[in-house]
């Protein structure tokens, strides 16, 4: 059984920079695609960001697109999600997912974190 287990969330203030990392466990993640989500008070879960299994090809939400990173590295079975120039509207919880695919569709991930915070004062 597959565990991702997110960290690196916190508060912020506006402007400000975080970078989360999931890191799996129970077995490598290296032939999976692996996406961020986040889901703010009130709203359904989106798509943030995803990576092929090799990291190189990349997927954005138009909203974080020029302000967030993801990246990987397969050796520590870890993705990273750096986040730049964070607004009150990034303020959610943020979940790593694991897919056989590259894809923006939650119903294709099979495996998900528990979730981190992130909070971006104004």
């Amino acid at each position: 059984q597959v565990q991702l287990v997110e960290s690196g969330g916190g508060l912020v203030q506006a402007g400000g920079s975080l970078r989360l990392s999931c890191t799996a466990s129970g077995r490598t993640l290296s032939n999976n695609a692996m996406g961020w989500f986040r889901q703010a008070p009130g709203k359904e879960r989106e798509f943030v960001a995803a990576v092929s299994w090799s990291g190189g090809s990349t997927f954005y939400a138009d909203s974080v697109k020029g302000r967030f990173t993801i990246s990987r590295d397969n050796a520590k079975n870890t993705v990273y999600l750096q986040m730049n120039s964070l607004n009150p509207e990034d303020t959610a919880v943020y979940y790593c997912a694991a897919s056989t695919i590259v894809t923006k569709r939650i119903p294709d991930y099979d495996y998900w974190g528990q979730g981190t915070q992130v909070t971006v004062s104004s």
